[in-house]
């Protein structure tokens, strides 16, 4: 499909945990594939990996980049993230994870305290990757 089709094209990959509700891991459209907030599953359990923030944040980016890889991307290609955490007092750790992930150019980003997150999750992070 023409990355400029406006149609969406699901991105998916056996190597997850299938989402839990009625959306898309990830999808492609008009020259962007976003990338639905990921948490710290475990792909084996379909379960929060246990160990607190770090934890969830190593296990949420080996999911990520398993899903870029099946998008044919890294994340070098990124250009927005948007970080959601359940205690601002985790920013630190996550931040210093985040930082082994991205290099300059960073991509632009926001991180936000939310009150709580699905299944319990400590972090959770959005992606959009321009094609």
């Amino acid at each position: 499909m023409p990355a400029n089709s406006g149609a969406l094209e699901a991105i998916r990959s056996d190597q997850l945990s299938p989402p839990v509700g009625p959306f898309s891991l990830a999808v492609r459209s008009n020259g962007f594939i976003l990338f639905s907030g990921q948490v710290g599953l475990d792909p084996a359990t379909g379960k929060l990996v246990d160990g607190g923030a770090e934890a969830e944040a190593r296990q949420l980016f080996a999911n990520l980049a398993t899903l870029l890889a099946v998008a044919g991307k890294t994340f070098g290609d990124v250009v927005k993230a948007s970080v959601f955490l359940t205690d601002i007092a985790d920013f630190a750790a996550v931040n210093a994870i985040y930082a082994e992930h991205f290099q300059e150019p960073y991509p632009a980003r926001t991180t936000i305290g939310v009150a709580a997150l699905p299944l319990g999750a400590r972090i959770e992070i959005d992606l959009m990757v321009k094609e």
